[in-house]
């Protein structure tokens, strides 16, 4: 009986390596590649701000996202992201004041200020979408960030193409990347299985 146990918990344990392995492929391999062709839009997900100014790894997605814009793939830029407690103003807000600062014109950029989790704000931005007749984006966020993106979009119904941003600070070091890639493999675990994110 033991014997059979630990054969079983061995083939267990071999079997949530193969998962784990597998699911790291797959965020480095789609955090490799660039999709980013004409869309109805361009959706940048949001990232901390601090007092209205994006932080180093929410300009490296915003500037990514406005030179996909001024390359004309898309008429709109959506931003993200609401706010934590004691913030100022949101996520989605800081991103639109900076755009308009690098050239943007105001009314091109739609704001999604509500999200507090990729999931949330990515329902948002499919009912934005919808209800403006557009059903097809460029999803812009960094390379890690990316599988997780795609795949909540395309469950809400968008046709949805990726292209990360390559300067974003989590890609600076090993560590860094290695982090994010842990906090994807749990995220993709708990979308997959409970269907919503923490």
């Amino acid at each position: 009986m033991l014997k059979d146990l630990t054969r079983l918990a061995l083939a267990v344990a071999a079997g949530a390596l193969v998962v784990l392995a597998y699911t790291t492929w797959r965020i480095w391999d789609e955090g490799n590649q660039d999709d980013g062709r004409p869309a109805d839009a361009i959706v940048v997900l949001g990232a901390a701000q601090y007092n209205g100014v994006p932080s180093p790894i929410y300009r490296a997605r915003l500037d990514h996202a406005i030179d996909l814009f001024d390359e004309g793939l898309a008429p709109a830029l959506v931003m993200t992201g609401g706010k934590v407690p004691g913030d100022r103003t949101t996520e989605a807000e800081a991103g639109r004041q900076y755009a308009i600062s690098k050239g943007v014109p105001a009314d091109a950029i739609l704001v999604e200020d509500h999200g507090r989790t990729t999931l949330e704000s990515l329902r948002t931005v499919a009912a934005m979408l919808r209800d403006r007749g557009a059903h097809s984006a460029v999803f812009v966020s960094d390379r890690t960030h990316m599988l997780r993106v795609l795949r909540i979009a395309h469950d809400e119904g968008i046709e949805a193409f990726g292209s990360p941003t390559r300067t974003s600070p989590i890609d600076a070091s090993a560590g860094e990347r290695l982090r994010a890639t842990v906090h994807e493999v749990g995220a993709l675990a708990v979308y997959f299985l409970a269907g919503n994110e923490q």
